[in-house]
């Protein structure tokens, strides 16, 4: 017969405020707040001149044991292992977050001094481990600061910026770490420092690394200030572009293609990217995201004549017409309506009437209500209709309200 395992709760008052484990031998400093002798030793060894858990200025490091405390946790022990039928007790960890303010400023300050791997690892395990300590840590006074920090600095190994990037991946959904992260890096004149690291992570970085430190850029392209300053790294779009041509992983590539169509703001940056081929490349592999990029680089005339050229391009959105969501759907009418109507491509046309455009652009216009998706599938109705000479489209009617069979 097993026997059942008890199961004990500590009180606070016993845990150490820096390792929260039970205090062996608690002693007490000029401020009234006792630690683990251990503990408070290494934290005054290390050179700091300070209570930790009140950050008062201690006037003397000197510290006395707290035999009261001491013998109360020993009299606490005792009871808990000698109750009947028991066998030696597992102590509950405590309810707070599984580290405490002062390990987080020991951490904090370790990472900031050393930018050491270890360190940050530590830091990674204890945000990935819950939603709680995620909300700790972005709360935590100076801690986005101090992550963004290791990203900033020259002579850091690709680990520790991995990590670091990891980490801010994690957090970025709490409440304020995007804006903090904006202002400290774009708003504050070193974003060269950070998107050398981004680089460098894209460079020689694992996959996943490379996706998270991906998002990371497009949480803080937040406005068309930041958007031009990460587009204006030549070496950062020329990476991007590169990977877009040579990896097939779809989470990367996706990642790739939406940080490509938020800094797509300027024409410079719309005409280098279709310079360097663009277009080719998602209309190889089509989805939501390059869709959005293609009606993006539609609102030029070059971009216009990249698509028009592009022979599978047309062939490509229209195959997917209906299997879109609507934001994908109206990007993909954005780039048909923008070649044939605009650029009036013939080639685009007759691509688009060979794979029964016509009939697809015709449900969409009869499920949509009034506004610029049905605007521009009655102008692609109108277009496409000398192209199709053997479709009976000669006496349809663009605004009926429903579809009659020919």
């Amino acid at each position: 017969m097993v026997k059942e395992e008890l199961y004990i709760t500590v009180p606070s008052v016993f845990r150490c405020p820096i390792s929260l484990d039970v205090m062996k031998s608690p002693v007490s400093l000029c401020t009234g707040v006792t630690y683990d002798r251990s503990s408070i030793q290494k934290w005054l060894e290390s050179g700091h001149d300070t209570c930790p858990a009140t950050m008062q200025v201690l006037p003397s490091k000197d510290f006395i044991p707290n035999l009261t405390l001491h013998r109360l946790i020993n009299l606490w022990i005792q009871s808990s292992t000698l109750r009947p039928g028991s066998n030696s007790p597992r102590l509950l960890p405590a309810t707070p977050p599984a580290i405490s303010e002062v390990q987080a400023k020991l951490l904090m300050e370790k990472v900031e001094r050393e930018g050491c791997v270890d360190s940050l690892s530590k830091v990674a395990e204890f945000v990935s481990c819950c939603e709680e300590n995620r909300k700790f840590v972005a709360r935590f006074d100076g801690f986005v600061e101090v992550i963004a920090g290791v990203l900033k600095r020259k002579c850091v190994e690709i680990k520790a910026l991995e990590t670091a990037v990891r980490i801010l991946d994690l957090i970025l959904s709490e409440n304020g770490v995007t804006e903090g992260l904006n202002k400290l890096i774009l708003k504050s004149n070193q974003e060269s420092k950070f998107l050398s690291a981004i680089v460098l992570i894209l460079q020689h970085g694992s996959l996943n690394s490379k996706i998270k430190s991906v998002r990371v850029l497009d949480s803080l392209a937040l406005d068309s200030e930041s958007k031009r300053r990460i587009s204006d790294s030549q070496d950062l779009i020329s990476i991007l572009l590169q990977l877009l041509k040579t990896n097939n992983n779809e989470s990367l590539n996706d990642a790739v293609t939406s940080i490509l169509t938020t800094i797509s703001i300027t024409r410079y940056v719309r005409s280098r990217l279709i310079e360097n081929g663009i277009v080719e490349i998602p209309s190889n592999s089509l989805t939501e995201k390059s869709l959005k990029l293609l009606a993006t680089l539609s609102t030029c005339s070059e971009g216009r004549s990249a698509i028009s050229s592009e022979p599978k391009c047309a062939a490509a959105i229209v195959e997917k017409l209906l299997k879109l969501s609507k934001t994908g759907t109206e990007d993909a009418v954005t780039v048909l309506w923008s070649t044939c109507c605009l650029n009036k491509e013939e080639k685009v046309k007759e691509a688009v009437v060979k794979g029964n455009g016509v009939t697809k652009i015709l449900v969409i216009m009869q499920r949509e209500g009034e506004g610029n998706v049905k605007m521009m599938c009655r102008d692609l109705v109108k277009a496409l209709r000398a192209v199709c000479k053997d479709w009976c489209l000669g006496n349809y009617e663009t605004k009926t309200t429903h579809i009659r069979p020919c």
